[in-house]
């Protein structure tokens, strides 16, 4: 669905208004210029109304700010009015290429420390605004969604407080469970998927791909994340395949049960070039033995997508795999950090998600359905139409 097919006659909820956390600027940057423009080019009878006011803007960003006192404490600031605003807070808290010092100890920030300042941030704008909805891209402590013996729920909680603290939707991307939202029933929460920039991203660098079931098939590297694998599989029309986790149930490693192997259940992959997606990739470990699983089974390309690329034990792993031939493409988001490094590597891919959380934002401030832009089928399947036909993708 292009930009154009919204229904945006509506009246907007309230002047737009764009909170960039410092954990993701360059994100926000790219938002605000895509929806400056829009709203610079489109045409509306109404755009000189009252109620349109401050509708076309250079920049929606607001100004805040959270400076901290020499004990590590902070505050937010936010320096300018949000009175009556329609309020997006963007936030990434897995950046970790951020710092600040406590008693002269420079501390590189954590996902603790990111939701701190978002909650500084929310409770500077002190129910000022109309509106306020957070997009969290990876949700916080999203890998502790459930409960298997005397642990904490901490997304639960967290989710609980920040609507507790006046926030009316959360939007979040490939939430790693998406029932952890139970938590919050009576409240917007939305978990996008970025299937169709993946798509965009492989065809885009690959030009001699074949889809089609004799040539392609997607596979998913655990059962968690089979729903996200059979839906690309139906959509795209090829078959899929998994791997399961077989694990050590006597032993905890880090805070879990070791894995023994990856057992593929699946039809033959032999000659095929195989589409592993999955939500992340943390240390890659998972990721890459799957890959050798797939290219010990014969298969001829293996490409590797992912939503958060984190990369929490380097690149080093990946680079010796590319070298050798088990994987030939990583693709991930830049809803996460990316190392200036990551950007240079030959195999790697960047899917750009700046344009569709425009057109999120823009389409939610004239509270109009978003149901269209979350289901990404009729996109795929044109830029398929375009990839066959030789065009520009």
């Amino acid at each position: 669905m292009l930009k154009d097919d919204r229904n945006l006659d509506t009246i907007p909820v309230g002047s737009l208004g764009i909170v960039a956390m410092d954990n993701c600027k360059e994100l926000g940057l790219k938002v605000d210029q895509y929806i400056s423009k829009w709203r610079k080019d489109r045409e509306n009878a109404d755009k000189d109304n009252v109620v349109f006011s401050g509708y076309q803007k250079d920049s929606y960003l607001i100004d805040v700010k959270v400076p901290r006192f020499g004990s590590g404490e902070a505050k937010g600031i936010v320096s300018q009015s949000v009175r009556g605003d329609d309020i997006f807070i963007m936030s990434d808290v897995t950046n970790y290429s951020l710092t600040y010092t406590v008693s002269g100890h420079l501390n590189h920030m954590s996902p603790d420390d990111h939701y701190q300042d978002l909650k500084r941030v929310i409770a500077a704008i002190a129910g000022k605004g109309r509106r306020i909805t957070v997009i969290m891209p990876f949700l916080y402590e999203s890998r502790q969604h459930k409960r298997t013996g005397r642990e904490s729920l901490d997304c639960a909680l967290a989710l609980q407080e920040l609507v507790s603290m006046g926030v009316d939707n959360i939007i979040t991307f490939d939430a790693h469970d998406p029932r952890v939202q139970n938590a919050i029933p009576l409240n917007g929460f939305e978990t996008v998927q970025a299937a169709y920039q993946f798509i965009k991203g492989l065809l885009r660098h690959e030009k001699d791909l074949t889809i089609d079931a004799d040539h392609l098939m997607i596979i998913s590297p655990d059962e968690g994340g089979m729903g996200r694998a059979i839906y690309l599989a139906n959509v795209l029309g090829v078959d899929m395949g998994m791997f399961y986790k077989r694990r050590d149930y006597s032993k905890i490693v880090n805070g879990r049960n070791p894995i023994v192997a990856h057992e593929f259940l699946g039809a033959s992959v032999e000659g095929k070039d195989v589409f592993v997606i999955d939500d992340m990739i943390s240390s890659g470990e998972s990721m890459l033995d799957v890959a050798r699983g797939l290219k010990e089974r014969k298969a001829r390309h293996v490409y590797v997508a992912s939503t958060f690329g984190l990369f929490t034990n380097g690149l080093e792993k990946f680079d010796k795999a590319y070298e050798d031939g088990i994987i030939d493409r990583v693709l991930t988001t830049n809803l996460t950090y990316q190392t200036p490094e990551l950007l240079t590597k030959p195999y790697y891919i960047s899917c750009d998600m700046s344009k569709y959380i425009a057109l999120l934002i823009d389409t939610l401030n004239h509270d109009t359905t978003i149901s269209k832009l979350l289901d990404p089928v009729e996109r795929i399947q044109k830029c398929l139409e375009k990839y066959k036909n030789g065009e520009q993708i």
